[in-house]
């Protein structure tokens, strides 16, 4: 009768908002509420006329609705629920309303309702409830409520269950991974493999565009942790995954069907790495294929006049750089490869021709350029490259040298002096990334270049050495700073070591660097500061090897600065690198035998392989140092090393030390026998003739005999 009275909507909803304010029993009110919630459903309610409901009847009423029992006689069961769905639904549209905390503890209830039977009639609860969810996702606290309270769990089982719907639920899916996807695997992983099952098998068998469609979803349900290879049920997606490319990628295609295909691959490569792809033939053949298409696609985008300005280009080509990383590891792998030697021949050319791309392209990068993540990718693809293959586009790479150290002082600096603000727990990280560290991916590559003359003169030129220094002062304080001594290495600990490496090739290959740029005093300063403390830190004994061997390789060079000369911190440092090097061997007894043989220490047995060329060279440059440095006998004496060396030599079988020990002992015991009389008496006390004698020891045999 009401809305017979009244054709104006408005007036009709105005009207029963006072009815619903001033109603005499729950039967006017309700008959006043169906009309209110009618309008709401058929979208008739603008924001006014729904803060207006709000105001009118707040959160109280909808409450009341969604716990009470028996409806009026003739009314569906769930009538009142779904009054109270329908109005919160309404006062979700407004997003002051969809975060309050009555909304937000309503969100198990949603969750029942959508793993609920559906009955054909309640359809419309389930929209209802959508609409809230949604509302609810797109609030600042949203989110983090949906995955604490479960809603991950209820939408999974509702798209597996092909609820009415679950297209709805696919797509509140995809947007709690985005912005929460470690917290929603960490804690609703079996749900969420359910739905990369289904979402596996519909790949595999659809034969139409549904196809190239998943291709665009299914990388939001591949988890980076934990490994989709360490569960029965992941395993068998990832087969049908790898089937599926298959088919897509041996068949003749379309830009935008290869290019989905492409970052779907990229995708499972960059959570499985080549585990996704099987071995024997068709593996092999797929491989060099994925690899392939990469290339192509890479060379087909850098090398247009106005590259990667296509719309998604960036994405493809960020996407090829993954498969082309697989691709060089690969080739490089010699323990059960998935390619054959012709493959891994064909496919180094065929990237070979892609990173001449990449070079092309970032020689066209103007300044204004540098921040584009784009240019990030393109140089740290091009470091994996300069890592591995060391003779290929060297002139291409050396003219492109003062770009990449350019590039890589700028990102350091802003990275260095940027703020570490802690990130909220259920945060993306796109958008929000770290400071993006482009030197650790190009340390490997200038390992390999100080090596020659013409890029170390580059690399020299372009400021280098003074920016690596500074890194490697960063680096360090990063690695202090990580609590306790994690395993596997760190970045901060590989890149330490790797810039060991560049620096020694330095002092090697250019002296009169070292002597003339200020930088490397303070790396000697660094280095006497730091090894006392590194090398009690059994886990860190390569890293500690790295800092004694330099630190000794610098002090021949640097010995006349009055930092060396007797203070404290290079007495302690060269006290740390003589207990280094004296506690590496030790006797063993031989198999079968009574005799003793030389060992490695236990200690650094398990990185023998790491340490052994280190431990020569670090021995070598401490002989080095004995005549330059006047105290420094007198710390071999404190040490103890000379008699413990002479017992060593003593009790074992010669035949057991190799000439090349033999030579490095001798090295050191010659030096420290002409510069102190003091350890020249102790090595004659010890048998030192006898044993020099027997070791074919002619120098320290002379020396003692001149003596």
């Amino acid at each position: 009768a009401m809305a017979a009275d009244c054709g104006d909507r408005t007036a009709t909803l105005k009207r029963c908002l006072g009815v619903l304010r001033d109603a005499r029993n729950d039967s006017e009110q309700f008959a006043a509420l169906l009309l209110v919630t009618k309008a709401v459903r058929a979208g008739e309610v603008d924001a006014k006329t729904r803060r207006q409901i709000f105001d009118a009847i707040g959160f109280t009423f909808p409450n009341r609705l969604l716990v009470s029992g028996q409806p009026p006689a003739g009314c569906p069961p769930h009538t009142f629920r779904a009054l109270g769905l329908t109005l919160l639904a309404c006062f979700c549209t407004d997003p002051e309303l969809a975060g309050h905390s009555q909304i937000l503890n309503k969100i198990p209830t949603f969750n029942d309702i959508l793993v609920s039977p559906c009955d054909p009639d309640d359809t419309s609860m389930i929209d209802d409830v959508y609409q809230c969810l949604s509302a609810v996702m797109a609030t600042a606290r949203g989110p983090r409520e949906l995955v604490t309270k479960g809603t991950v769990c209820a939408l999974c089982q509702a798209y597996v269950k092909s609820s009415y719907g679950s297209d709805r639920a696919l797509t509140l899916l995809l947007g709690l991974l985005a912005v929460a996807e470690a917290k929603c695997w960490q804690r609703d992983a079996p749900h969420l493999l359910a739905v990369l099952s289904k979402l596996s098998d519909d790949f595999l068998k659809a034969e139409d565009m549904t196809k190239f469609e998943l291709c665009e979803v299914l990388p939001r349900f591949v988890p980076l942790s934990p490994p989709l290879t360490q569960d029965p049920q992941g395993r068998e997606c990832l087969h049908r995954l790898y089937k599926g490319l298959a088919d897509i990628l041996g068949s003749k295609l379309s830009q935008s069907q290869r290019d989905p295909a492409l970052k779907l691959a990229a995708c499972l490569v960059q959570a499985c790495g080549s585990e996704w792809i099987p071995a024997g033939s068709a593996g092999s053949k797929f491989l060099a294929l994925l690899v392939n298409l990469a290339c192509v696609e890479v060379r087909l985008t850098l090398e247009e006049p106005d590259p990667v300005e296509a719309e998604g280009k960036k994405e493809v080509v960020t996407a090829c750089y993954v498969l082309i990383e697989m691709g060089i590891q690969e080739c490089l792998r010699e323990e059960k490869p998935l390619l054959e030697e012709v493959q891994k021949i064909q496919l180094m050319r065929i990237m070979e021709e892609a990173f001449g791309a990449v070079i092309f392209y970032l020689r066209q990068v103007k300044q204004e350029e540098l921040e584009d993540p784009f240019i990030f990718a393109s140089v740290r693809i091009l470091g994996a490259w300069m890592a591995e293959e060391t003779s290929s586009l060297k002139q291409e790479i050396c003219e492109l040298l003062p770009f990449l150290v350019h590039y890589a002082k700028k990102l350091f600096q802003e990275g260095s002096t940027a703020v570490s603000l802690p990130q909220p727990e259920l945060v993306s990280s796109e958008g929000s990334e770290l400071p993006r560290d482009a030197l650790r991916f190009l340390l490997p590559g200038f390992c390999h270049l100080t090596v020659e003359d013409r890029p170390r003169d580059i690399l020299i030129t372009a400021g280098a050495p003074a920016l690596l220094c500074e890194y490697f002062i960063h680096q360090w304080e990063l690695l202090t700073s990580e609590p306790g001594s994690p395993a596997p290495l760190t970045s901060a600990e590989m890149s330490l070591q790797t810039l060991c490496g560049i620096f020694l090739n330095l002092v090697v290959t250019a002296p009169d660097l070292i002597r003339r740029d200020k930088t490397f005093s303070s790396l000697m300063d660094m280095l006497m500061r730091s090894l006392p403390l590194l090398l009690p830190q059994k886990d860190h004994l390569v890293l500690a090897a790295n800092f004694a061997t330099l630190g000794l390789m610098l002090a021949r060079i640097l010995a006349s600065p009055a930092v060396l000369q007797g203070t404290q911190p290079a007495k302690e440092f060269f006290g740390a690198t003589i207990r280094f090097l004296s506690q590496a061997h030790t006797a063993q007894a031989e198999p079968g035998s009574d005799a003793l043989a030389m060992a490695v220490s236990p200690a650094y047995g398990g990185a023998w392989a790491e340490l052994r060329e280190l431990w020569l060279l670090g021995t070598q440059a401490l002989a080095g140092c004995v005549p330059l440095l006047p105290w420094l006998p007198q710390a071999v004496l404190e040490a103890r090393w000379l008699e413990a060396l002479a017992d060593l030599l003593t009790r074992v079988d010669p035949a057991s030390v190799d000439f090349e020990l033999i030579a490095v002992f001798q090295g050191v015991l010659v030096e420290l026998a002409r510069a102190s009389k003091a350890c020249r008496d102790v090595i004659a006390s010890h048998h030192g003739g006898e044993w020099a004698n027997l070791y074919g020891m002619a120098a320290l045999e002379q020396c003692l005999s001149e003596q």
